[in-house]
């Protein structure tokens, strides 16, 4: 499976991957212009959606492109190092960096391991390391959020079948690894929004929660 690869490249993949997926964009963002802690407004989430709330459409397209950003630049970096490596070995250390980059939306050392839902770089992760997947899996998010109006449900459906698309559209197994890894962590930590779901409260896309 490691076959072409070093320990140096697996921990730097690793390792490098984590500390650019720990960065929080939607944090910084928000302190940047000064709109307070985003960790004390609206559900306390580091992501776009949460930035939103601010009232701040420009920040919330910030967060956006820097959460889908990192991931995609771990990937990136990943590839890199990885040039003149064979296809399979590119791949695995590519969905190392991936994974590596995912954990660290979720779970970034700045922020005492308390970080966002990872969809944004769910899908930027997706978009660099097999970008026809990507595409599948962001138009998958646009399809259900124009029928039902229900982000988390978008992002749900998108993760269930990102793995499906792997193989669909021929690409190396690692990717269907990574996918299926990403797609596990994003069901867990939307654990309260699929509670909401199946009892009908979850909110719709443009409607605003009852104010607190």
């Amino acid at each position: 499976m490691f076959e072409g690869l070093d320990a140096v490249q697996i921990g730097l993949a690793l390792v490098g991957g984590y500390l650019l997926g720990s960065i929080p964009f939607g944090v910084i963002a928000t302190r940047l212009a000064g709109a307070g802690d985003l960790r004390a407004i609206g559900s306390g989430n580091i992501g776009a959606t949460n930035v939103l709330r601010t009232g701040r459409k420009d920040l919330a397209l910030i967060t956006l492109i820097g959460d889908g950003g990192k991931g995609a630049a771990a990937v990136f970096l990943a590839w890199l190092a990885t040039r003149e490596a064979p296809l399979a070995a590119q791949a695995v250390l590519t969905s190392l960096a991936g994974a590596a980059a995912f954990l660290g939306h979720l779970f970034p050392v700045w922020l005492g391991f308390k970080g966002g839902k990872g969809v944004a770089t769910f899908l930027g992760t997706l978009l660099a390391a097999a970008w026809p997947v990507g595409l599948a899996a962001a138009a998958t998010w646009l399809v259900v959020a124009f029928v039902f109006r229900i982000s988390s449900l978008s992002a749900l459906v998108a993760a269930a079948l990102a793995p499906a698309f792997v193989f669909l559209l021929g690409r190396p197994t690692p990717i269907a690894w990574l996918a299926l890894f990403m797609a596990v962590l994003i069901y867990i930590r939307h654990a309260p929004n699929i509670r909401r779901l199946l009892k009908g409260e979850e909110p719709r896309i443009g409607r605003k929660k009852d104010a607190a």
